[in-house]
């Protein structure tokens, strides 16, 4: 099986590709897609758009995870970023209906097995848990493998992160 996570943000959207057997995990590709802040945003969340299909269309993974979008404060980065995964999201529906999300917390337990892990055991235990030889980055993608894995790991229960 192929899942690709996603870590969705404006500036950068984190991805990461694994191949799965349930139970063993590989990494295939990772990286991140960026915008910059002096273009209009119309173009951004299109540039978004674009660069999910173009993911969708070279691995067809059979499942897509998102991260959940979490923020305490600032309401004005939050919408930003909701409209980026807004993007993401739609890019992605219109390959597969197989489109699940997990919040920071879900995935941090996932992948460590604490719930409140700090980014760098997430980072290392993605190293670790995909046998590479160093930490994936930018954060981003070590983020979106992660999201991925949790994914992964969660494979008997998925239909409880199915987006709705």
């Amino acid at each position: 099986m192929i899942i690709l996570g996603i870590d969705p943000g404006l500036a950068t959207v984190g991805y990461g590709v694994i191949e799965t057997d349930g139970n063993k995990h590989r990494a295939v590709q990772f990286g991140a897609l960026t915008t910059q802040p002096t273009q209009p945003m119309p173009q951004r969340l299109y540039a978004i758009f674009l660069g999910i299909e173009q993911l969708m269309d070279i691995y067809a993974p059979d499942d897509v995870a998102f991260e959940e979008l979490f923020f305490a404060k600032n309401v004005t980065t939050a919408m930003a970023v909701s409209a980026a995964r807004g993007a993401a999201l739609v890019a992605a529906a219109r390959r597969t209906e197989n489109l699940y999300e997990y919040t920071p917390m879900q995935v941090k337990l996932a992948v460590t097995g604490h719930g409140k892990a700090e980014k760098h055991q997430v980072q290392t235990m993605v190293k670790m848990l995909l046998a590479m030889d160093e930490i994936p980055k930018p954060d981003d993608a070590a983020d979106a493998l992660a999201v991925a894995i949790a994914h992964a790991n969660s494979m008997r229960m998925r239909d409880l992160y199915k987006i709705k």
